[in-house]
């Protein structure tokens, strides 16, 4: 059985939609107003190995701030409750991920304790529509609503778009492998996450 969730999220500001499947590899369908966020959702939807949608309508158009944030937040929920009692799960993963000049470490650990340390050290302002402090705030929503703790760390690079790139990638490769079912028991001395 594939483990999957569904949520919509309205508030003033936007609607979001997200229909996530963590076990079978199919169709990605992405849809924001910000053309290189679409593109990193896409990166990080795919190398999860998943069939997912993502649409999300921004009733405001102010800036690409509460696209970001709330398409994090949904996204985050749907990865949590496609979990479900998360027994048997791998729970860790790591790596460092090349992107021609980038190199980027990803750490992850699905703890049930959500929380972002990022250390990017981006440089430009925004590329595509994305704001590149957003980069971050989209991290940390994510890790904060999914219940995930995830580590970001530069390792060396100059191309900023080639860093962000290399980061939604390996959290996709990341939050595959921590997510595969491994055993029955939950993976902790508690008993729980």
């Amino acid at each position: 059985m594939s483990r999957s969730a569904r949520r919509k999220r309205e508030t003033n500001e936007t609607l979001v939609e997200v229909f996530l499947n963590i076990d079978e590899v199919g169709p990605i369908d992405v849809s924001t107003p910000i053309p290189f966020f679409n593109h990193m959702l896409t990166s990080l939807l795919y190398y999860m190995n998943s069939t997912a949608t993502v649409k999300t309508i921004d009733k405001l158009g102010l800036d690409d701030h509460h696209v970001v944030e709330d398409t994090a937040i949904t996204l985050g929920e749907v990865f949590k409750e496609a979990l479900g009692d998360k027994a048997g799960i791998k729970r860790y993963s790591s790596m460092a991920v090349p992107m021609d000049d980038a190199l980027v470490l990803v750490a992850i650990d699905i703890s049930g304790r959500g929380g972002c340390y990022a250390d990017l050290k981006l440089s430009r302002e925004s590329i595509g529509g994305l704001s590149t402090e957003n980069v971050q705030h989209f991290f940390e929503s994510l890790a904060r609503t999914s219940g995930v703790t995830i580590h970001l760390i530069r390792l060396r690079g100059a191309n900023t778009h080639h860093v962000i790139e290399a980061t939604f990638k390996g959290l996709g490769m990341t939050l595959y492998e921590a997510s595969r079912i491994v055993g029955t028991s939950v993976r902790s001395v508690k008993g729980s996450l």
